[in-house]
């Protein structure tokens, strides 16, 4: 696998430094010891006196995790297309009654009538204007027969989430949005007893009722009006600085039937919309990862958001892909997953079905369209009409004959010009990043430092850790970092970790929590941790740190909800690390950082890790699954001369890289092995081109193994090859000597005796041999 770098992140500015820390919680005393062998470090002479009392320890134990497991992604919406995460509808059966007659904002009055259905804030009635008296009534009359004076009227109860501070938050993006091309008209809105009411346009079905009613599909073309009409919403609402956060079939209407608007779409339900643009500013909001978070729907959710990144246009758009993907396809590959795991086995499916897998049986524009959403990066702007112009070849040349009406996607051909994607000039190329099968990587994170003396050690089994350390003490150097590949366990040690003593032990089990206890006891301190696949474990800890307290968690998932926690009680993350698909963090008091934040993904998070370089953060701890990643960065209170840090990630361990690094006064900081690109095996055939001669080209989108082996067994051999970013292509020539062979065991070993002279056959297995 070929060595991927990442960029460097070079000296910058000072950022400016949190408050002071929140007080310390009670602290408690836990000793529970147990005779554990500890292999004992002989240290280097001490440089300060240990301090004389015992300094309390939290531990968060194994067994109380499994009591209440820590989801990855916190509350999670419904897959089903029905309620949304974070939404604040409150049970029916908490509620009162709703009103049989409504009058809102000086509307005029509504009977209810239907339920129409149950969003995620609020549920939905037909509401029919009432009939008039007194003067003008016989033309009042008429006009009420008529279905303009059908509204629907969205309720939302008073105690629901979306209303803890007066009126839904929806209200005030319907101000902005409401009557914009694809978005409902809100003619009242009010609150009349126990409810905050809106009065909108009446429409018909939404995208999810044709597609039901139709077999559970849709044809191509139907989808591609239904794509190219959704972009143009989409674009409309993203220039007015919003995106909508939850872009699924459910929302998408129709107008009413037998209406001019029955051929018109449009977007509803606003109440997860957020805006990407600050108004104060006008530049795009700051990104940040809380992988609690969660808004939108498990189904149709864009990876990001199932991460917890800040929402922006890019997650729209993602989703309208599952979306076009579902209403043609009828079905996604993460549909019916259960239980807890559900909304990670999701995100974890979606990061690892490649476009050309969704997309297959799905005309090109289909992938061509995927591709490119979920590459974006997080502050892009999308190009609309490039993205619409994808679904041209599909759409009837007359709109009048189309089944939808798409005179919003036109406007927007119009105003910005219908290019190919073809004709895009990016100054660079940009990177595939969703690519469908997982890979594992070494993680190495290097720090500038004066010059010092560091050592590595890598593939060391049990038996052979005590000689590795030993020796390295005997040269005045002691553990900065471990880690672990294949069961065997990598150590770095070198002279600048400022420790005075340290003690060591290898556990057959993650985390061994009597003998970490005991040592907290003696005044060590946890400063690094490593776990194998077989759930083996090693732990190093030290005196002579800067901690004053210390509290670790093992978890089934990563624990960034005790790890906030422990982020308001004046802990920081210090080490971390996995055991198969087990995480243990270790979190310490007076770390020395002033704030900390979390990337964490399904594969190596190099936008994330960028954008926190640019605001100041330095990677501090990292740890990996098979299936995940996760890095710690870091501001400190005290700014380091030099804040040069660089990645690397390769498939072997990165010995040579250490040394080149080493000459630039950068040290290894961080190490880790685990999951952190994804590598495609598209479902292409590789087509072979015969150019005369006897040779061949084998030409694919990957790496042709298939076909150069069929090659190989045909006689031929690689003489050239080439690759650009999409393609590689080989040269294969024909291994005459290897087909002359072939016929050895038929033709005479005396060449005299033979019907025909083969002189020049031997002559050529005299030259080249045999393969």
């Amino acid at each position: 696998m070929p060595e991927l770098r990442s960029g460097v992140r070079r000296g910058r500015a000072a950022v400016g430094q949190k408050g002071s820390e929140p007080p310390a919680p009670a602290r408690r005393n836990v000793k529970t010891r147990a005779p554990a062998a500890a292999a004992g470090v002989k240290g280097r002479p001490k440089t300060k006196a240990a301090a004389a009392a015992k300094k309390p320890v939290i531990v968060t134990s194994e067994a109380k995790a499994k009591e209440v497991k820590e989801k990855v992604f916190g509350v999670m919406g419904d897959d089903s297309g029905g309620l949304s995460a974070n939404k604040g509808a409150a049970p029916e059966d908490n509620t009162p009654p709703f009103p049989e007659r409504v009058q809102v904002g000086g509307s005029p009055m509504y009977k209810v009538d239907r339920k129409l259905g149950k969003g995620g804030f609020g549920q939905v009635f037909v509401g029919r204007r009432e009939r008039a008296t007194g003067p003008g009534a016989a033309e009042v009359s008429f006009y009420c027969s008529l279905r303009v004076f059908q509204v629907a009227l969205k309720f939302e109860h008073r105690n629901s989430k979306g209303c803890n501070y007066g009126p839904p938050y929806e209200w005030q993006v319907y101000n902005i949005l409401g009557g914009s091309h694809g978005i409902p008209r809100v003619h009242y809105k009010g609150r009349q007893g126990e409810y905050y009411i809106m009065v909108m346009d009446m429409l018909g079905p939404s995208l999810w009722d044709v597609w039901n009613s139709s077999s559970q599909t849709m044809s191509a073309e139907m989808v591609s009006c239904i794509a190219v009409e959704s972009l143009s919403i989409l674009e409309k609402m993203h220039s007015k600085g919003y995106v909508h956060g939850d872009v699924k079939p459910e929302n998408f209407l129709l107008g009413q039937p037998s209406t001019a608007q029955e051929k018109k779409l449009f977007l509803v339900d606003l109440g997860l919309a957020t805006k990407w643009r600050d108004t104060s500013s006008g530049m795009h909001v700051d990104y940040d990862q809380r992988p609690d978070m969660f808004r939108g729907t498990v189904r149709y959710a864009s990876v990001h958001a199932h991460l917890g990144r800040t929402a922006s246009r890019r997650d729209d758009l993602e989703s309208l892909a599952y979306t076009l993907i579902f209403l043609h396809k009828g079905r996604l590959p993460w549909q019916g997953y259960q239980g807890d795991t559900k909304s990670f086995l999701v995100c974890k499916k979606k990061m690892g079905t490649s476009p050309e897998m969704l997309c297959c049986f799905c005309p090109a524009p289909f992938r061509h369209f995927l591709e490119v959403v979920v590459n974006m990066k997080f502050d892009e702007e999308p190009n609309y009409s490039k993205l619409i112009s994808l679904f041209n070849g599909i759409l009837d040349p007359n709109p009048a004959l189309r089944p939808l009406n798409t005179d919003g996607a036109q406007k927007v051909g119009q105003k910005r010009g219908r290019l190919n994607m073809e004709e895009e000039d990016d100054s660079q190329p940009k990177k595939k990043v969703r690519l469908g099968v997982p890979a594992t990587q070494w993680i190495s994170v290097y720090n500038a430092r004066l010059p010092m003396k560091q050592r590595y050690h890598y593939n060391v089994a049990d038996a052979r850790l005590a000689q590795h350390v030993e020796r390295g003490i005997a040269d005045g150097l002691l553990i900065s970092c471990v880690s672990s590949c294949s069961n065997l366990w990598a150590l770095i040690m070198d002279a600048g970790t400022g420790f005075t003593n340290q003690v060591y032990k290898l556990s057959p089990f993650f985390l061994h929590k009597e003998w970490i206890m005991e040592q907290w006891d003696k005044n060590y301190y946890i400063t690094s941790i490593a776990g194998g696949n077989n759930g083996t474990s090693l732990v190093v800890m030290s005196k002579g740190t800067q901690y004053t307290q210390q509290s670790y968690k093992v978890s089934d998932s990563f624990p960034f909800k005790w790890i906030n926690k422990k982020w308001k009680e004046g802990f920081h993350v210090t080490s971390m690390a996995t055991a198969g698909s087990r995480w243990g963090v270790v979190m310490s008091r007076n770390a020395g950082f002033s704030d900390q934040v979390v990337e964490l993904d399904f594969l190596y998070p190099s936008e994330g890790i960028h954008r926190r370089w640019d605001g100041g953060y330095r990677i501090t701890a990292t740890a990996a699954t098979l299936d995940q990643s996760a890095l710690i960065l870091s501001i400190p209170r005290r700014k380091p001369g030099d804040e040069t840090q660089e990645t690397l990630r390769t498939s072997q361990f990165p010995s040579t890289h250490v040394k080149e690094k080493w000459s630039k006064n950068l040290y290894l900081a961080c190490l880790c092995y685990g999951r952190t690109i994804i590598v495609s095996f598209l479902p292409f055939y590789s087509k072979a081109l015969d150019f005369g001669g006897g040779d061949v080209v084998e030409l694919d989108f990957l790496y042709p193994s298939e076909g150069i082996h069929r090659r190989w067994d045909g006689g031929y051999r690689i003489t050239a090859t080439a690759a650009t970013l999409d393609q590689s292509a080989l040269i294969l020539k024909p291994n005459y000597s290897k087909l002359i062979s072939l016929f050895n065991g038929i033709i005479d070993p005396n060449p005299a005796l033979r019907p025909l002279n083969t002189d020049g056959a031997l002559r050529r297995l005299d030259k080249s041999g045999v393969d």
